[in-house]
C-alpha cells in the first residue's frame, strides 16, 4: 500500500509558550525573530527544543508591528522594511550559529506573507534579504505567488506551502481572518482538509469547489487555541492512513 510522507511546520517562538508540547508532532517549525514577535532569548530556547525533537528550523520574518502581530500591511519605506528583515535574520542567522544548527528555511509571516504573494516588487526585495543574509536558499510560499514565482531567478528554492487550519477561497487564496470560518479548529475537520492535500495534491474550498494544488508542507498555526489538540489527533489519525512525517 502507497505511503505519503508529510511536513508539518508550525509558527512558533509567538509568545504563545507551547512549543515543547507540540515539537514532538512536527517536523518543521518558523521561529519568530523580533518583527511581530520574538527576541534572541526566545529563538535560543526554541531552537534547543528543536534541536532535541530533530525538527527542522526556520526564521520567521515580518513587517517589525509588534502592535498589530505582523498581521496588517505597514506603512513603511522599502529601505525601512529592508533593514528591518535583515536585522531580524541576523538576528536569527547568530542565535542559530550559537546552537550550531543550520537554518533550513525562511517564511514570511502574516500580512508580509500575504504581501509578497501579490506585489512584484516587495516579492524582489524579500528575495534580495534572504540571499543578503546568507541564511539559506529555501522559502516556505504559497502556490502560484509572486515570491515563488520570482524565487527560480534567485536561486531560491520554493517549498510549496498548504494550511491545514485555515479555510480557502474559489480562487486558491487563504479565506480573510476577519471572515467567521477562517480557521478550522476542530481536529476531525482539520483531517479531513488535511487528507486530500497530501493523497490527491487537493483542497476544497469553503464553497465547496475542489481545487488543485502544489504541496510540499502543512502549517498548522502554533497560536491557534486548539493547536496542540490537532497536532495530538494528527499523530493518531494520519498513520492509519498511510502518511508519516518527513522528519
Amino acid at each position: 500500500m502507497k505511503k505519503w510522507y508529510v511536513d508539518l511546520n508550525c509558527d512558533v517562538g509567538e509568545g504563545v509558550g507551547n512549543e515543547a508540547q507540540l515539537f514532538p508532532h512536527i517536523s518543521s517549525c518558523n521561529i519568530a525573530c523580533g518583527g511581530h514577535a520574538g527576541e534572541s532569548s526566545s529563538i535560543f530556547e526554541i531552537i534547543g527544543l528543536a534541536k532535541r525533537h530533530t525538527v527542522k528550523i526556520g526564521a520567521h520574518p515580518s513587517y517589525p508591528d509588534k502592535l498589530n502581530f505582523g498581521r496588517k500591511v505597514m506603512d513603511i519605506s522599502k529601505d525601512a522594511l529592508r533593514n528591518s528583515l535583515s536585522e531580524q535574520l541576523s538576528m536569527f542567522g547568530k542565535v542559530a550559529k550559537q546552537q550550531e544548527i543550520l537554518v533550513n528555511h525562511i517564511k514570511p509571516h502574516g500580512a508580509l506573507y500575504n504581501q509578497i504573494a501579490k506585489d512584484a516588487e516587495l516579492a524582489r526585495l524579500f528575495l534580495e534579504v534572504v540571499l543578503e543574509s546568507g541564511l539559506t536558499k529555501r522559502i516556505y510560499a504559497l502556490p502560484g505567488s509572486q515570491v515563488a514565482l520570482l524565487a527560480k531567478t534567485y536561486g531560491i528554492e520554493v517549498c510549496y506551502e498548504a494550511f491545514a487550519d485555515r479555510n480557502y477561497s474559489s480562487d486558491g487564496t487563504l479565506v480573510s481572518r476577519t471572515h467567521k470560518e477562517a480557521l478550522i479548529s476542530k481536529p476531525e475537520k482539520v483531517l479531513q482538509h488535511v487528507l486530500p492535500m497530501v493523497q490527491k495534491r487537493e483542497i476544497r474550498t469553503l464553497s465547496g469547489e475542489t481545487l488543485r494544488i502544489r504541496m510540499d508542507t502543512i502549517c498548522i498555526h502554533g497560536d491557534t487555541p486548539s493547536a496542540l489538540q490537532i497536532l495530538q489527533y494528527l499523530s493518531k489519525e494520519l498513520p492509519k492512513h498511510n502518511i508519516v512525517l518527513s522528519k
